[in-house]
């Protein structure tokens, strides 16, 4: 609705007189201009050719126009759409229902044609000032949505970054408490990932990290979570998961990772990892006493040479 070209006028009125003199005086000023004359056709119209201004007769002979508005208030397809009531109808009571089923204006007949050309520029202006402010409304809150996604994510690897893994864990620790469920915690680290920065460089390092981290994620199931935990350390919760079968899949993931060949500018590397593994126990508190005996876990399989997997 930036200029007339680009607005479509629906204009319905039984009156072939009033019909022919507002579409001449809208198509002078270069509108769409669609005229009908009666009022199922006008709601046929108007859910086909989505205009972007209505303006109604209320005497029609076969719907009256406080009935087609009403309709297309109902209807979500036309609902936004704005409607001019132009009726020979001059009493308040009239007017006052007409606003009532959703009009934003109403103007008498016989009318005068600058005054219907300045309501109908106005109206068109307000609804494309509505339809911008939606957009941006929308754009925000995409925007924001996209924020608050970013403020839960680690900028490096894309996994949940410390924080958010510590309130995503601290509310399945309680779930998992008051209803006695299992769930387990797995702690992984990179072996030797600091040769890996001192003899390829830091960005390489970083790039190890992102290919491990993708690994892992891919191979956990949806109802886990994977959060980098620091450095070359990541986490893993697993909700209604017992020790057994958390050793069974850091097992797997930890063949998975053994297998990666990451290509870089610098060569092919190989790395594996090294991971611990906890189950929540009756006599735990709070989520920080599984992670610690994950982490415990961890150094155990760290002491075994590493490249294997460790539970408590």
């Amino acid at each position: 609705m930036a200029n007339n070209q680009s607005s479509t006028i629906l204009i319905v009125d039984d009156t072939p007189a009033n019909l022919l003199l507002l579409t001449q005086l809208l198509q002078g000023q270069s509108y769409d201009v669609r005229p009908v004359t009666r009022g199922a056709m006008a709601l046929t119209t108007a859910r086909s050719v989505r205009p972007d201004l209505i303006l109604l007769d209320i005497r029609m002979p076969d719907v009256d126009g406080y009935t087609i508005c009403q309709e297309l208030k109902a209807d979500p397809a036309t609902s936004h759409i704005p409607v001019i009531f132009i009726s020979a109808l001059d009493d308040t009571e009239d007017k006052v229902r007409a606003f009532e089923v959703g009009g934003v204006d109403y103007v008498t007949k016989p009318f005068q044609p600058a005054e219907v050309l300045a309501r109908v520029r106005t109206h068109l202006a307000l609804a494309q000032a509505r339809a911008a402010l939606e957009m941006a409304n929308r754009e925000l809150q995409r925007a924001l949505a996209r924020e608050a996604e970013l403020a839960r994510i680690d900028w490096l690897t894309g996994v949940y970054n410390r924080s958010h893994f510590y309130e995503l864990a601290t509310h399945e620790f309680a779930i998992a408490t008051r209803y006695n469920r299992p769930l387990t915690i797995c702690m992984i680290d990179v072996d030797h990932f600091k040769q890996i920065n001192d003899q390829y460089g830091h960005l390489i390092g970083d790039q190890v990290l992102r290919h491990v981290a993708q690994v892992l994620a891919h191979q956990i199931r949806a109802a886990d979570c994977i959060g980098r935990f620091g450095g070359e350390e990541f986490i893993l919760l697993l909700p209604n998961t017992d020790v057994t079968a958390g050793m069974l899949l850091a097992e797997r993931l930890r063949a998975a990772i053994a297998g990666l060949v990451i290509n870089t500018e610098k060569g092919a590397i190989q790395t594996t990892i090294s991971a611990g593994v906890a189950g929540r126990q009756p006599a735990d508190t709070v989520i920080e006493r599984l992670i610690d005996r994950a982490d415990q876990a961890l150094y155990a399989a760290k002491q075994q040479g590493r490249n294997c997997v460790a539970g408590v």
